[in-house]
């Protein structure tokens, strides 16, 4: 049987009775779950619990008997069962001792508008707008707060972070609408937050929105106190400002910290969390200009302010200075800001990374990045939804990994990207040994093989402007977003280290001293870092235009092998036809970019590929 199709969890298929509509407490939903679940395998096992509030969402588990008792505060009880529940699907060991998550906000960002749309969605319309108003079925809104639940994320932002009409009614007129969505997720431990636009003020008959000004701090602070009467344990809010068109502080001459803070103010008395996006550089920049350099803009801008931020503040960073690529360095800004709580952004969303068609498994790009970061450097992670009105929520039913894996990210910053594939893999599907294996195997290299066959070497935006999907290496040459790769006959790359852009000095000196040298830096970011002939010699010794032959053979190559693993699996219908079919598109997609990249990079360098396979004219 499928477990990710229709109303079930997207996980835990034993799970197959829905949640009745009258529980309203974590400890109700954590009895019915284990109920569900013991007596769907007919094992007469019991789960008992102890409840100490102050645990909060901290828990333990062990072994009683034939059974279990869980302990822990009222959601802790709910996050140990779903933890004693996938341990057992698994067949992994139980935790020893109390489980208390490491990032105490895990957040999702949805990007839904009240249209219905959703902004770089790609598992269909939002579960829960439409025609400009709220429009679910609670059945399912609950479902989702299971699936969030059982992977321990508790806080759900639910409206775009590019604001636009009339969501701004979901702070004033929607608000009664508002608390019935956020009953609906309270139990499960799932607290909302809302995305705000900074120039409110002006749509509500004031004159100016400039944060230093009284009447604009009270008029905060007056929706404040109406918002959080009606909905008492709203999070706090998310705020895009001065980025991509968007207002901000800075129309008033005024600094980010100035205009996060006065927002935070307003909602501190409530508890309110204010939750300020560091995605901010010049969207209209001229192809011309060499100097300036996009990804030094966060940090240009934040590491000054770093130590002006209110203590509820967060400031979210991405977790790479461009904008979700196949790959980048970890934003310098990560490690510069000491003295402001911080926020790591990911995007369950594959925007740049296959639009949940190309499998991509993020958790070793997850992986990678905390262990060059340190996890320790931020108090709170975020990822961008993949969720959408499909049947299976995720467009391809292998993209539910992502937000599995994310949610379990956040408890556990230090787990193993192959054991969390290994652990979804067999929470989802009923498969032999060898299969579970192959399809787990095959998750785990996505990540690579997706990288090979698009932008080579840490380039970034070879995709085509207008979906973001397939190969366009010259798309944003010559566009505003500064986002090039000044590819020619010479050589491809930006040098940005002090004698280039200088980007690589905003790193601290033990990173900035690798990525300046050709040699030391990492083969992955070599482009991003370095302007290069392609004769360059590649540490292995091949050159440089040899190497980006090399990998887009491969990475096509491994994408035929990857859909011939899939079609060995006895996975149940329909998720095995809408993976096979998605495989099929990847398939395309893969021979497009190798025959793409190597005939535009043969055109520029002259050189032929030294293993005399098919370059086109």
């Amino acid at each position: 049987m499928s477990k990710s199709w229709g109303n079930r969890l997207a996980w835990l298929p034993k799970l197959n009775r829905p949640v009745p509509e009258g529980m309203n407490n974590p400890l109700e939903i954590a009895a019915f779950e284990a109920e569900t679940y013991f007596q769907s395998g007919n094992s007469g096992k019991s789960v008992f619990f102890e409840l100490y509030p102050a645990m909060k969402e901290a828990y333990a588990i062990r072994k009683d008997g034939d059974g279990y008792v869980i302990s822990g505060g009222q959601t802790g009880v709910l996050y140990g069962v779903y933890t004693l529940i996938r341990g057992i699907e698994a067949g992994e060991t139980l935790p020893e001792g109390t489980q208390k998550p490491y990032y105490p906000l895990r957040m999702i960002n949805c990007w839904d508008n009240m249209d219905g749309t959703v902004e770089r969605g790609y598992a269909g319309r939002s579960i829960w707008f439409e025609n400009g108003r709220f429009d679910y079925d609670p059945a399912r809104i609950r479902q989702m707060g299971r699936m969030l639940a059982s992977v321990g994320i508790n806080v759900l932002c639910i409206n775009n972070v590019n604001v636009h009409q009339p969501a701004q009614h979901l702070l004033d007129t929607l608000l009664p609408e508002v608390e019935e969505f956020a009953a609906i997720l309270r139990p499960f431990g799932v607290r909302l937050m809302l995305s705000v636009d900074f120039s409110m003020p002006l749509q509500n008959g004031l004159s100016t929105a400039d944060p230093e000004d009284v009447q604009v701090q009270d008029w905060w602070k007056a929706q404040a106190q109406k918002i959080w009467k009606c909905v008492p344990d709203l999070a706090g809010f998310l705020v895009k400002a001065d980025s991509e068109h968007r207002p901000g502080p800075n129309a008033y001459n005024r600094t980010h910290a100035q205009g996060a803070n006065m927002l935070a103010r307003a909602i501190k008395p409530f508890g309110g969390v204010l939750v300020w996006r560091a995605f901010v550089y010049n969207c209209l920049q001229d192809w011309r200009d060499t100097q300036t350099d996009r990804p030094r803009a966060a940090y240009d801008l934040y590491q000054p302010l770093d130590g002006c931020f209110d203590e509820n503040v967060v400031l979210q960073v991405k977790y790479g200075p461009f904008d979700f690529q196949v790959r980048e360095p970890v934003s310098p800004l990560l490690y510069a800001m000491p003295k402001t709580p911080l926020a790591l952004e990911f995007q369950l969303a594959q925007e740049y990374t296959g639009h949940q068609i190309d499998l991509f498994a993020m958790p070793p790009l997850w992986r990678e990045v905390l262990d060059q970061m340190g996890k320790e450097k931020v108090c709170a992670v975020a990822a961008v939804s993949n969720l959408g009105r499909d049947g299976n929520w995720f467009g391809h039913p292998f993209a539910a990994l992502n937000l599995f894996a994310f949610g379990l990210y956040g408890w556990n910053p230090d787990a193993d990207p192959q054991k969390v594939i290994a652990a979804w893999v067999r929470n989802t599907y009923t498969l032999p040994a060898s299969q579970q294996d192959t399809l787990a195997s095959v998750l785990l290299g996505s990540r690579k093989t997706y990288e090979k066959y698009t932008a080579p070497l840490g380039l970034c935006w070879m995709v085509r402007p207008e979906s973001h999907y397939g190969p366009s290496p010259y798309g944003y040459e010559f566009q505003a977003w500064g986002t090039y790769n000044r590819a020619d006959c010479r050589g491809v790359g930006i040098d940005r280290t002090e004698k280039g852009t200088g980007y690589a000095c905003q790193y601290p000196k033990e990173w900035a001293e690798v990525f300046a040298s050709p040699q030391a830096c990492p083969d992955e970011l070599l482009l991003f870092f370095h302007r290069l002939p392609y004769s360059f010699r590649m540490k292995d010794g091949r050159t440089l235009i040899q190497r980006i032959y090399d990998d887009h053979f491969e990475g096509c190559r491994e994408a035929e092998n990857m859909q011939e693993a899939l079609k060995t699996l006895s996975l149940p219908e329909p998720d095995r036809e809408e993976a096979l079919q998605r495989m099929d598109q990847q398939v395309q997609n893969a021979r497009e970019w190798r025959d793409v990249i190597n005939t535009f990079f043969r055109r520029f360098s002259g050189i032929e590929d030294e293993k005399g396979r098919k370059i086109y004219d």
